[in-house]
């Protein structure tokens, strides 16, 4: 099966918006079902997670991540932000940067950056 990463790194709102409203059309996509689908947020885009004036948005990845979305954020970040506990409350994996590359490499993801 293949897969597709949308990666969110950039904070701002037309970023934020189209990546988490593409992730939900792909999701809901009977032929978008094909390819295995992983959201990753990294960088400024992670802060957007911790951020009381991004409601939309924040609305849009629980939402992925109720319907089965596997969402990941950088776990070095969560912890800087104090927001681990929270991350994973909200159902948001947590991996180092570090690791999730490589691992998107080995699965020989698409990857889509915004």
């Amino acid at each position: 099966m293949s897969k597709l990463v949308l990666h969110l790194f950039h904070d701002d709102a037309p970023s934020l918006s189209t990546a988490a409203a593409l992730a939900e059309r792909m999701h809901q996509t009977p032929s978008a079902s094909a390819a295995a689908m992983e959201v990753y947020i990294f960088g400024p885009a992670e802060g957007a997670l911790v951020k009381p004036d991004q409601k939309e948005f924040n609305a849009q990845i629980d939402g992925l991540v109720k319907q089965g979305v596997r969402v990941t954020s950088c776990i070095g970040l969560a912890q800087k932000f104090g927001a681990e506990a929270a991350f994973r409350a909200r159902g948001i994996a947590l991996e180092s940067a570090a690791l999730a590359f490589p691992r998107f490499a080995a699965e020989a993801a698409t990857v889509i950056s915004f």
